[in-house]
């Protein structure tokens, strides 16, 4: 199994290099997508590196932001699902607690007759 975990680990690291290493060095020109990268990375250089450092940090910090509000969306979830059962709880505490009154005067009844 943990072979199995480790290769499947790999191969998706090869695929993702393999990706990267064939539409060329990032900032580097035009991509080979159709689209050009703007006037900016088709020119390359230093100042396309450095566009396309900011453009991965950007998409970064945007997938960062979007697992914290994902994050913080179960825990919230999570707590009213925690509030619901505490509810139920007490239901059913109140029902066993009904339940047993009944018992108790179903006994009363038949020792009179």
């Amino acid at each position: 199994m943990a072979l199995r975990l480790f290769s499947c680990r790999n191969s998706l690291q090869i695929a993702r290099f393999g990706i990267r290493a064939m539409s060329g060095e990032y900032g580097s020109g035009a991509g080979k997508g159709g689209g050009s990268g703007g006037s900016v990375r088709e020119a390359g250089g230093s100042f396309g590196k450095m566009e396309a450092a900011h453009e991965e940090q950007y998409f970064r910090k945007m997938q960062t932001e979007q697992l914290k509000s994902l994050k913080k969306e179960h825990i919230t979830e999570i707590q009213s699902h925690q509030e619901l059962i505490k509810h139920h709880e007490e239901a059913i505490a109140r029902h066993k607690e009904k339940l047993g009154k009944l018992k108790s005067l179903e006994k009363k009844g038949s020792d009179t007759d």
